[in-house]
């Protein structure tokens, strides 16, 4: 019986041993692997880009928002400030001192005998600063606007010439007290004061006794 040699057979079982190398095997499974991992990191990295877009436009569309809010909060504050400054002047307007209303109702206030001489309205002014809002704690105390308090005092000079010289100083001090103008106008508590009075002496143009007088009017203090 023939005997065959294989001369080749060494060298196959080298090859084969070489393709079932676990070596080998492992760092194509490694390569795989590494390529599917830079896939995924691509993808990723895609993703991430499509991401850091879309937040740069809602970081972008918020800044707007943000720019629009302050624009509005200042409009309002302005508008505040314009509707406070208008609600002051209409204060000022209705409420201020009018020399014509005080003039009209001295000719109805007038008395026998009695003449006015001289007419004097003083006005002073006290200023009050604004107190800020503060923080104390927890609690927040708010603050107050600046006011200016108006003190208004009429003084009316004048002459008695009646028979009886300063008897009529008292009847035109109740006719200016009940005369509709100034009894709602002027301070309750200090209407009219008969603040000073000469002794009775000869007038050089009628010849006549006469007593000089003033009389106080005091308006009440108005705060705006």
């Amino acid at each position: 019986m023939p005997i065959r040699l294989n001369l080749l057979a060494e060298a196959h079982a080298i090859e084969d041993l070489r393709r079932k190398d676990p070596v080998k095997r492992t760092a194509y499974i490694g390569i795989l692997l590494t390529l599917l991992v830079l896939a995924w990191a691509s993808v990723i990295q895609f993703k991430v880009i499509i991401v850091k877009n879309e937040l740069a436009a809602v970081t972008a569309q918020m800044k707007q928002c943000t720019n629009d809010f302050v624009r509005v909060m200042d409009m309002q504050k302005q508008i505040a400030e314009m509707n406070g400054k208008l609600g002051a002047l209409h204060a000022l307007s209705t409420s201020r001192f009018l020399n014509g209303n005080l003039m009209d109702a001295l000719q109805h206030t007038t008395v026998e005998d009695v003449q006015l001489t001289r007419l004097q309205v003083s006005q002073s002014y006290r200023f009050t600063a604004e107190v800020k809002p503060q923080t104390k704690g927890d609690r927040k105390v708010p603050g107050k606007p600046a006011t200016v308090t108006e003190k208004t005092m009429l003084l009316l000079d004048g002459t008695d010439s009646s028979a009886n010289p300063g008897e009529q100083v008292l009847r035109l001090k109740d006719v200016i007290a009940q005369y509709p103008y100034f009894k709602t106008s002027l301070d309750r508590a200090h209407a009219v004061a008969w603040k000073d009075s000469s002794s009775p002496q000869i007038s050089p143009e009628t010849g006549k006794s006469v007593v000089t007088f003033s009389l106080e009017c005091r308006y009440p203090e108005v705060t705006r």
